[in-house]
């Protein structure tokens, strides 16, 4: 198995789409669109082996210091085989490019995000977070998703890497 993990493509949306149904099925991951994924696909990083998307997660910033991980997810057939570190790795070096010294994420695996440096925090200390997406969630008054956060150093401007480099 060769994974790379790298920037997404235009061409990756109906993949990321397909990942991300499987998840939004069994309740676990919000759906996205077609249309939607389009918009966002600069800020998805997608995993692939040997020419097939098996893995993606994208950063949406909440804030001047704070972005959350989102529609993390690997492919059935690939999970426990450290792709989901890589990606979250890929994602940590992005929002250190970016200057952004927070991560968050709300998560079902919280021990995954644990074991890559994560703490698991109150859900309530991001209202960047609560007002831009919880309000609008069926399970606004019944969340049972956990907040994990990561806070982390920008890399000074001529250190920058690629993901080719991670």
């Amino acid at each position: 198995m060769s994974v790379i993990c790298r920037n997404a493509l235009t061409e990756d949306v109906e993949a990321l789409f397909e990942l991300i149904k499987g998840y939004a099925e069994k309740g676990i991951m919000l759906p996205r669109s077609r249309e939607a994924l389009t918009r966002s696909i600069d800020t998805f990083i997608v995993a692939e082996d040997e020419g097939r998307l098996i893995g993606c997660g994208s950063l949406c910033q909440l804030g001047s210091d704070l972005v959350e991980i989102r529609s993390l997810g690997i492919a059935e057939g690939y999970k426990g085989q450290g792709i989901g570190s890589r990606l979250v790795d890929a994602l940590i070096e992005e929002a250190k490019i970016q200057g952004i010294p927070k991560v968050m994420a709300l998560t079902y695996e919280a021990a995954f995000f644990q074991k890559n440096g994560f703490v698991i925090v109150e859900k309530e200390i991001f209202p960047e977070k609560v007002w831009t997406d919880c309000v609008n969630c069926p399970k606004q008054h019944c969340c049972d998703e956990i907040a994990v956060v990561r806070v982390i150093a920008p890399i000074p401007e001529n250190e920058k890497v690629t993901y080719a480099q991670i």
